[in-house]
């Protein structure tokens, strides 16, 4: 955040997307000590707490691969249309942002309504969904609103816009090109990576459910382990975005070498021997570099 904050002459429309999603993880990450308490003592926190982290994790969920599925349109316009003047209009991205915040946090509000901390026979207090007698109704409508909206509908965008922009890519021969795609890539390699295994657990729990597939007391206990492990890998999907634009992104990688420099953490010599790349300020740099 600190990177792309202090570029503003020459930040670009990607750099808002990920300026937004860093910022969801971090909000996200701040819940992180609670969830990991939750896991060692139980729930010990009230209703109120409960609501608030859960809230958090569903809306860094859904405005993380929202966003990301924006990158991925502004991309393909960037490069198979060559749109370059219509995706640098930022007025227009903070709209869209702000939409993907709004429609993140509507997508929440089930989680939100219908979470508290509770005690169910022969267990410790637990943060999770009350749903009255309407079980069977509103876990459905909890299972089907993150995968669709929160996962197949943004991957499937996703994957039309860099499938069609790695074809133009190819045909063009611009190397500069390939390397500013490495990052958007490895950010959306990583998301499948996190969050796949969850949403396929959560498929095989839906089919359970909705009885398409057989229901045992061994089974359930199988899915319920598998939606604990999937679902902490889907944690680790927040802590690894930096990681991917520290070391894979040039840009990135540059632009905090400069800070340090500029702080005395690191020599200006040290500064002036990496290669200094173009910082999305070349508009022949696919005005689109990260």
């Amino acid at each position: 955040m600190l990177v792309i904050l202090q570029s503003r002459v020459r930040r670009s429309v990607t750099d808002v997307y990920l300026l937004n999603l860093a910022m969801a993880d971090l909000l996200f990450a701040m819940t992180l000590p609670i969830w990991a308490t939750s896991r060692a003592k139980g729930w010990i926190f009230g209703t109120f707490l409960c609501k608030a982290a859960s809230l958090l994790k569903e809306v860094n969920f859904y405005s993380g691969i929202l966003l990301l599925a924006c990158i991925s349109v502004d991309r393909y316009l960037a490069i198979v249309h060559a749109t370059r003047t219509l995706t640098q209009k930022r007025h227009w991205v903070k709209f869209i942002c702000l939409g993907i915040w709004v429609l993140s946090l509507i997508l929440s509000l089930p989680i939100f309504i219908f979470r508290e901390a509770y005690k169910p026979p022969l267990s410790s207090l637990v943060c999770y969904e009350d749903l009255g007698a309407n079980t069977t109704k509103w876990r459905m409508v909890m299972r089907v609103l993150p995968q669709t909206f929160g996962f197949l509908l943004p991957l499937l965008v996703m994957l039309f816009c860099y499938g069609f922009t790695l074809h133009t890519l190819f045909q063009a021969h611009m190397g500069q090109k390939h390397r500013a795609m490495r990052v958007i890539f490895a950010v959306v390699l990583v998301f499948l990576f996190c969050w796949l295994p969850y949403n396929l657990v959560l498929m095989a729990d839906t089919l359970m459910r909705i009885q398409t597939i057989e229901e045992t007391c061994e089974r359930r206990n199988d899915i319920g382990r598998a939606l604990d492990a999937t679902e902490i890998l889907g944690f680790f999907h927040s802590c690894l975005n930096p990681l991917i634009y520290v070391f894979v992104g040039q840009k990135f990688r540059h632009g905090l070498l400069k800070i340090m420099a500029i702080h005395g953490l690191i020599s200006k010599e040290f500064l002036a021997k990496e290669a200094r790349p173009s910082f999305v300020g070349s508009s022949r740099n696919t005005s689109t570099t990260l």
